[in-house]
C-alpha cells in the first residue's frame, strides 16, 4: 500500500525523517512495524528551529517538481513522523513519488 493518499488538491504523504543523515535524499518505503506504509526521507541538517523541515519539504518540492510554496507540514512539525501535504496534480504527483522511491530502493 502507498503511503500517500490523494485529493482534490493534490496528495498527502506519509514521511520518516532522519536529520543529521549525511545527504538530503529519498531513500524509498517502508512499512512500520504497525502494517503502516511510510517515505523514508533523510536530511543533513539538524532538527532544531525548523531547519529539518524547511530541508524536508524543500527536498520533497524538489523531487516532485513543485514550487516549495506547494508542500506544507500537516502533522508531525517536532517528530520523525510526519504528514506532509503536495499540492498539485494527484495522478501526477503520485507517479512521480512512485518513481521516485522506487529509484531509489534499485540503487541501494
Amino acid at each position: 500500500m502507498d503511503p500517500w493518499r490523494y485529493s482534490t488538491e493534490g496528495i498527502s504523504v506519509a514521511l520518516r525523517v532522519t536529520p543529521r543523515g549525511g545527504r538530503d535524499d529519498i531513500d524509498g518505503i517502508e512499512t512500520l512495524a504497525n502494517g503502516r506504509s511510510v517515505v523514508k526521507v533523510r536530511v543533513r541538517v539538524i532538527a532544531e528551529g525548523g531547519e529539518a523541515n524547511r530541508a524536508v519539504m524543500e527536498l520533497l518540492a524538489k523531487a516532485l517538481g513543485v514550487p516549495k510554496s506547494r508542500v506544507r507540514i500537516l502533522s508531525g512539525a517536532t517528530s520523525r513522523m510526519k504528514q506532509v501535504a503536495v499540492d498539485g496534480d494527484p495522478k501526477m504527483l503520485g507517479d512521480t513519488l512512485r518513481k521516485v522511491t522506487a529509484a531509489n530502493l534499485e540503487k541501494d
